[in-house]
């Protein structure tokens, strides 16, 4: 079906977007946008169904470049998700179940407003298919980019959970290569622990991955055509990662010029960029232990994450480092409807501005996971994936948290459901930096 959205205040994901009031945009029934100008000049075609949306806020659908599908939020240790999980891969009606969980959360993204999710880790590459029945249109769902199992080390952060063990370069190239098989979006690595696996007081972020094994992971990926993003949360982890060709770093640690410098050119030449999380370590930092399911040495090590992700974030934005935002779903107090809190945290824990905030969670990402011709930005030409919300972002980025509709490829949801968890959301409300 064709759309016209009239009387809508477009904010266009652009890095100097403002309000634009009293706009129409038009939407064609290949789901893409076919116009966007004032309401006064602007008509869609004969047949197109018309709402009204009298003033309020239509702005490109957010975009979530970091998630586990495979967990709710509900705090979990990680030996007890390692032993659910060993139970599920593997078996018919389990990897069923997985499958269905993971939908729903995927959809639990989409009716909160993200209309793209990068799924960086999950088991028994339930997500690609669940990326695939979505792509089908067996299912409602969001865009999906998948990265399947993960490759990490023996003893490395995932291991267990969503990523295979190489021992070797060699294994850690076939483990690409699976992915590739069973066409993956990107390759994730593994390449530091994380406070989950933190063994000692002061260290979460020790190097597990061998400068070799990353290097053969991240030229396979590149021999094969797909980016390649790690988890790292140690400034010698940085250096690994960006000398072997990390296209992305996720999380991060503080930054000195060297580590800078190889952001911009990278091992293997190219420019690579840091993806900020700030959502999955701030509550080992406001929470007591047993409400994170962990120990005092992961709550000392949390707050450490938590400072190197703030700071490097604040160093790539004023070295001019494309910098993405995801929300880690799936750790504990991480749900999938949340993406609206980690806008929060750039803005008033990092420093972005409202403006720089909301572009970053839109064309800002879009760019990062190569998807700037297609989204992120209400333009026309471009998919339809597109949010409503009844007051003003740039006012307030809390906004976020109630979308009232939401459209992606063209596909309207006019009244979209978010499942929260109630009791998670009062103790993460609690600790909600302040609007300036």
């Amino acid at each position: 079906m064709a759309y016209v959205l009239t009387h809508a205040t477009v904010l266009d994901g652009t890095e100097q977007m403002g309000p634009q009031p009293n706009m129409t945009v038009v939407v064609d029934d290949g789901g893409r946008i076919d116009r966007v100008g004032p309401a006064a000049s602007t008509v869609g075609p004969l047949g197109a169904r018309e709402i009204d949306l009298g003033g309020a806020y239509l702005m490109p659908g957010l975009i979530n470049a970091h998630v586990h599908l495979c967990g709710s939020g509900k705090p979990m240790s990680a030996g007890g998700a390692g032993d659910l999980i060993d139970k599920v891969v593997g078996n018919p009606l389990g990897m069923w179940a997985l499958r269905r969980m993971i939908r729903g959360h995927a959809q639990a993204q989409l009716a909160s407003g993200v209309t793209t999710v990068r799924s960086v880790g999950d088991p028994g590459f339930a997500d690609v298919d669940v990326r695939d029945a979505i792509d089908a249109g067996k299912c409602a769902g969001p865009r999906l980019l998948t990265s399947g199992v993960g490759v990490t080390v023996p003893g490395g952060h995932g291991a267990g959970l969503f990523a295979h063990i190489a021992k070797t370069p060699e294994e850690a190239r076939e483990i690409v290569r699976a992915c590739f098989a069973r066409k993956c979006d990107l390759v994730k690595l593994f390449i530091t622990g994380g406070v989950f696996d933190a063994e000692v007081e002061g260290e979460p972020g020790v190097l597990r991955m061998s400068p070799e094994v990353a290097r053969a992971a991240v030229d396979e990926a590149h021999k094969l055509g797909m980016p390649a993003a790690a988890h790292i949360e140690s400034a010698e982890g940085v250096r690994v990662g960006l000398e072997a060709g990390v296209d992305t770093i996720e999380h991060g640690a503080e930054l000195d010029d060297e580590l800078i410098a190889l952001f911009k050119k990278n091992g293997v030449g190219r420019a690579s960029s840091l993806t900020c999380t700030v959502s999955p370590a701030l509550p080992f930092v406001e929470l007591a232990p047993e409400k994170t399911k962990s120990t005092e040495v992961q709550k000392v090590n949390g707050r450490i994450v938590y400072e190197g992700i703030v700071r490097a974030a604040q160093q790539a934005l004023a070295a001019g480092i494309p910098v993405g935002l995801g929300t880690d779903s799936s750790c504990p107090y991480i749900t999938h409807y949340d993406l609206w809190r980690e806008v929060v945290y750039f803005e008033r824990l990092v420093g972005a501005s409202r403006q720089m905030a909301l572009h970053t969670a839109t064309l800002g990402n879009a760019r990062i996971l190569g998807l700037g011709e297609e989204t992120g930005s209400v333009e026309e030409g471009k998919a339809a994936d597109l949010i409503v919300t009844k007051a003003n972002p740039l006012e307030n980025l809390e906004a976020l948290r109630d979308v009232s509709m939401v459209m992606v490829r063209g596909k309207l949801d006019e009244h979209p459901r978010v499942k929260r968890i109630p009791e998670l959301d009062a103790e993460l409300d609690e600790f909600l930096p302040k609007a300036c």
